[in-house]
């Protein structure tokens, strides 16, 4: 699905559909193209928004999850939305956390899958590898329960960020940021609909993370997908859809499909 980016001041992003607004964050190393499916399935539902992170641009004092909210805050400024809809997988959940935390009155709900802000396991604190391209295959595959999900085009773009000394710094500022941010005291606060996806064999962000979640939500469901690591909406975008479709229209949310 070809997007094409539009810019608005310091914000980039992709628009589709019409409607309420959607808004997709992706994650630490994500990219438009990983929600593509979500984009064109939901677009007949929502206008969706999928902002581009500012995960390389922002100074290395303000490289973090808190200013990446910030930033989505003056996205959803910037184009005069009252209440949004929220969804964010790995640390574009994490970032929708926070934006709900401090702007309840602005999301109407939020959907979390491979979310980060309890507990996760990353990289670690440094790449002592990162210039081994096998090394960094084998751990881009641990992102997926099927290893064939590691493609050539996804390791060279994980390959080239780590071996760029801008973007590591950048990568591991906002990795730490987002362990030492953990958000288990604001969740009973987020009196919201909210829609918990989940891979049952994710190992980034495992099980335990998602009922934690659940238990800690006042208003929360929670989905599994079977066969399914840190991208559900890559791995299995049609059970994805098909599980959100359904959750939203029992919620009573967006235009009918």
């Amino acid at each position: 699905m070809d997007a094409t980016i539009i810019e608005l001041g310091e914000f980039r992003y992709v628009e589709e559909g019409s409607g309420e607004p959607l808004v997709i964050l992706h994650g630490l190393f994500g990219a438009l193209s990983n929600f593509q499916d979500v984009r064109k399935c939901f677009s007949k539902r929502f206008r969706v928004l999928t902002p581009v992170l500012p995960i390389y641009e922002l100074p290395l004092r303000k490289t973090s999850a808190k200013y990446i909210a910030e930033h989505v805050k003056g996205f959803v400024d910037a184009l005069q939305l009252d209440k949004v809809h929220l969804v964010g997988n790995s640390l574009g959940g994490h970032v929708g956390l926070i934006f709900t935390k401090n702007h309840l009155e602005r999301v109407a709900s939020l959907t979390l899958t491979a979310s980060s802000g309890l507990y996760e396991n990353a990289f670690g604190n440094s790449f002592p590898r990162r210039e081994d391209k096998e090394y960094i295959r084998n751990k881009v595959a641990l992102t997926f329960f099927d290893p064939s999900w590691a493609t050539d085009e996804l390791v060279d773009e994980c390959f080239e960020a780590v071996n760029d000394r801008n973007k590591v710094l950048r990568i591991l500022y906002i990795a730490k940021s987002a362990i030492r941010h953990n958000m288990e005291n604001d969740l009973p606060a987020m009196n919201i609909p909210v829609c918990l996806i989940w891979g049952k064999n994710d190992i980034v962000t495992p099980p335990e993370v998602a009922e934690a979640f659940l238990k800690g939500f006042p208003d929360a469901d929670l989905f599994w997908i079977d066969k399914c690591g840190h991208a559900p909406m890559m791995e299995h975008p049609e059970e994805f859809n098909v599980i959100l479709d359904k959750w939203y229209s029992q919620r009573g949310i967006g235009n009918k499909l």
